[in-house]
């Protein structure tokens, strides 16, 4: 196979240099995985919560999580990306989100809009709980430039959390 020109060995590793030890990039790039499939994960109900929205508070919900999910789908990239940089894999089909991802799918054909924010809320608390764990072993592997980019996440899925906390308090 080539790719102007220059001939592509599919069996090869792809290698990239990094400061990092391999026993670093593979405990990160494992992080990085099981995260890229829990945002997928997270992508994918926030869009089906969306798209199956209802209510009296119809639009507000369905603006809501229009916008959490493009934030929660701009990460993708950059989890993605940073896996590579450090010489790592990533994600490679749809089989291997589902093998990968911790937070659970929902395919119910009817949930309430109250249960879909709960569920999204929990979903987001857990969400950086592993945020917070991914973080821990970047820093025990001095990969600062990791724990900067998720520290960033963990702000972003906790300002999902309390906005989707607050849409769903009784009066």
């Amino acid at each position: 196979m080539s790719n102007k020109g220059v001939a592509i060995d599919e069996g090869k590793a792809l290698h990239v240099p990094t400061d990092l030890n391999p026993e670093a990039v593979g405990e990160i790039s494992r992080e990085l995985l099981h995260l890229l499939a829990d945002v997928f994960t997270l992508y994918m109900k926030t869009k089906n919560f969306h798209w199956h929205m209802s209510g009296p508070h119809f639009r507000d919900y369905h603006l809501l999580l229009d916008e959490q999910a493009d934030q929660i789908f701009a990460m993708s990239d950059d989890v993605a990306e940073r896996a590579r940089k450090i010489g790592g894999v990533t994600l490679h089909s749809i089989s291997e989100i589902t093998a990968h991802q911790r937070l659970k799918d929902n395919n119910r054909a009817f949930v309430a809009p109250h249960d879909m924010l709960v569920e999204l809320c929990s979903d987001n608390r857990l969400f950086t709980q592993l945020l917070r764990s991914a973080h821990r072993v970047c820093d025990q592997h001095g990969d600062v430039a990791t724990t900067s980019l998720i520290e960033t996440w963990i702000d972003e899925t906790e300002r999902r959390t309390w906005f989707l906390a607050e849409s769903v308090q009784e009066i």
